[in-house]
């Protein structure tokens, strides 16, 4: 059994692997990474290699619960461990999604079903709907989803987020894209599992125009397209913008234009983004602005109406459910709410969070709390940026000072190292319950679901909220990067010199006495997962580590501290970023390339080496640029780590 943190592991309690994007990433020193070599490579290898080789003398009793063992299912199950399916329109990870409130946006829905069924103007086969954050793209696209869904006119539909492992994968769109084709459509499903993904197992590794290929316009060919109902079908794309990487975002792009203008695919595309200028560029190049129209979603006071009659059913919501009088609100609260967010869907939204926070003294104090803040004459608000700012600052500001601090160190774990439950939960020593309070205090723009590390879910309810918090411009003081990445930065550099100094026990490092681990998590792991955190923030670009933290991280013991890491992680680390976040004259005391000072190695390349003197460390290394960060024993004399995996 694999222990989760909610259970109680062997000591030391093998940990979840750190997440694909974010260091440390998993890397088996001796094998490729596990996702890969664990794929069978033939049919013979998954009949051959299974859970009942050599296996004898058993009877199975009901021959129908292993159904699933063949190719057609196998197959299947393949291309979804691939997708997104927390991105599709109908997964309960969204729920409830953004939808447009009944009765708004109107005209912008009929515009995307009128065009997705031919009745429209617009004849070119790509929409592409931009505007700034918070003006409701995604409730568009939500809303346009779900009209077409049940009129058999939808193909697929992907919601991105930029702070959502499973939702911002550009190497999975096109797999996500064929996994929801294939359940609608048998004949296709039939050619793309019964062929591609058996035969070509190593496509979700592939780039995306092969990907495109083998899995969309390949497939397709064979497919009876006016039979099959997939002519002239829609593929929704919200959010390209919170896809990784710019390239990737362009790159989709260009490969969707060039399809539609070669018919290898018989799809409408409806693309939502931001207006992000590497967008722009590639919708305007000549390769993609034939083939598309553009729609701006902008923020205006047109739609105050559509405001008033979401605040005023909000409201009454509200009323009924906590029995208020039918005096509340105040009759000045609504027009007063409107006018403050000026057509922004996302101020107004983020409101009505904000007033029904479970966590609060009731809806009443929140509303007065909000009434007086608007009123103050004191804040010169000239845009609906600096009013969504207001509001967020409020929302942290309402959360005592102490707990805030935990708050921001959750915020920026969630933001660069992983959203799950349950490594934040080990990298901060937090038990369950703590986690939770944490939360709570800023319900209104974070959401939680489950009660369990290991099923827990933590949502940012908006982007924006976000933006604000990682711009120390926009935020502050209550900013997460700037000084405080900084001094907490230099808080964990404290506390690996301290444990270093005085463990003695690799498998039990000495954490601080009075620290409350979650339940079934060993020291070990809590120490190894602080220390690759802890690294990882030493590699943000946009902050180079200053003179005295560098000084500091030079008198590490690094081959204590990897000592400390445990035997049993295969996890590798980015060394480069590192240095070159580190002030010219401590790069090559931290760390730095050179031939490998181990006497007796024959290796003749370059190898990544930590720390100097008696703390010195030459470790196991993989792909020239990253090393494992796990124990590095002292091998035999003669022989070194430092070319295992170069």
């Amino acid at each position: 059994m694999t222990p989760t943190p909610d259970s109680e592991p062997p000591n030391p309690a093998p940990v979840p692997a750190p997440p694909p994007s974010t260091a440390p990433v998993p890397a088996p020193p001796t094998s490729p990474p596990a996702s890969l070599s664990s794929t069978p490579s033939s049919l013979q290898d998954f009949y051959e290699g299974g859970a009942f080789h050599q296996a004898h003398d058993f009877i199975i009793s009901d021959p129908t619960q292993f159904n699933d063992v063949s190719p057609m299912n196998f197959g299947f199950r393949e291309l979804l461990k691939y997708s997104m399916p927390d991105a599709f329109h109908d997964s309960s990870a969204r729920f409830p999604p953004p939808r447009c409130h009944l009765g708004t946006r109107n005209d912008y829905i009929e515009l995307i079903t009128n065009w997705a069924l031919g009745k429209s103007d617009r004849k070119e086969p790509i929409i592409w709907m931009h505007g700034p954050f918070g003006t409701g793209k995604s409730a568009v696209a939500q809303s346009c989803a779900e009209a077409l869904a049940p009129i058999n006119k939808l193909a697929a539909a992907l919601f991105f987020s930029c702070s959502d492992p499973g939702r911002n994968d550009p190497r999975r769109v096109f797999t996500s894209i064929a996994r929801q084709i294939a359940s609608k459509c048998p004949s296709f499903k039939k050619i793309i599992i019964g062929r591609h993904m058996i035969e070509n197992l190593t496509l979700a590794m592939a780039s995306l125009s092969t990907q495109f290929d083998h899995l969309l316009v390949h497939p397709l060919r064979q497919v009876d397209i006016t039979d099959s109902g997939l002519d002239g079908c829609v593929v929704i794309i919200d959010g390209l913008d919170e896809l990784r990487g710019t390239a990737d975002q362009c790159e989709i792009i260009k490969i969707i234009a060039a399809s539609v203008h070669k018919r290898t695919t018989p799809f409408q595309w409806f693309i939502t983004s931001r207006p992000e200028d590497t967008i722009i560029r590639t919708m305007n190049s000549p390769a993609a602005s034939s083939a598309r129209s553009c729609i701006e979603l902008p923020v205006s006071r047109e739609i105050d109406h559509e405001v008033l009659l979401y605040l005023t059913d909000e409201f009454t919501k509200i009323r009924e459910d906590h029995g208020l009088p039918e005096s509340w609100p105040p009759e000045e609260a609504i027009p007063l709410l409107i006018e403050r967010g000026a057509g922004h869907w996302a101020y107004v939204s983020n409101i009505t969070q904000f007033i029904k926070n479970e966590n609060s003294l009731g809806p009443e104090d929140q509303l007065r709390f909000i009434l007086e803040s608007v009123k103050d004459d004191s804040v010169k608000l000239d845009n609906t940026l600096a009013e969504l700012d207001s509001l967020y600052t409020l929302v942290m500001q309402r959360v005592p000072l102490k707990p805030r601090t935990l708050v921001q160190k959750i915020l920026l774990v969630y933001s660069i190292f992983d959203p799950r439950p349950s490594y934040i939960s080990i990298i901060l020593g937090l038990p369950t319950e703590q986690l939770l309070s944490a939360c709570a205090s800023i319900w209104s723009v974070v959401e939680v679901r489950g009660s369990r590390l290991s099923s827990m879910v933590i949502k940012i309810c908006h982007t924006s909220f976000l933006d604000f918090i990682k711009d120390p411009r926009r935020s502050g003081g209550l900013c997460i990067w700037g000084d405080f990445l900084v001094g907490y930065r230099q808080e964990l550099l404290e506390w690996l010199h301290e444990v270093c100094s005085r463990s003695t026990d690799s498998l039990n490092p000495a954490v601080f006495s009075g620290t409350t681990l979650p339940v079934g998590v060993a020291r070990v792991n809590h120490f190894y997962y602080v220390l690759a955190w802890f690294w990882r923030l030493c590699s943000v670009p946009e902050h180079p580590l200053d003179f005295q933290t560098a000084m500091s991280l030079a008198k590490l013991p690094f081959k204590k501290m990897l000592w400390l890491a445990g035997h049993n992680r295969m996890q590798t680390v980015s060394a480069g970023p590192v240095r070159e976040n580190l002030p010219a004259k401590f790069r090559d005391e931290i760390v730095r390339k050179n031939k490998c000072p181990i006497p007796g190695c024959t290796n003749t390349e370059n190898v990544w080496i930590l720390g100097h003197g008696v703390g010195e460390l030459v470790p196991r290394q993989w792909n020239g640029g990253e090393f494992l960060l796990v124990n590095n024993e002292t091998p035999p004399d003669g022989e070194c780590f430092c070319g295992a995996q170069s």
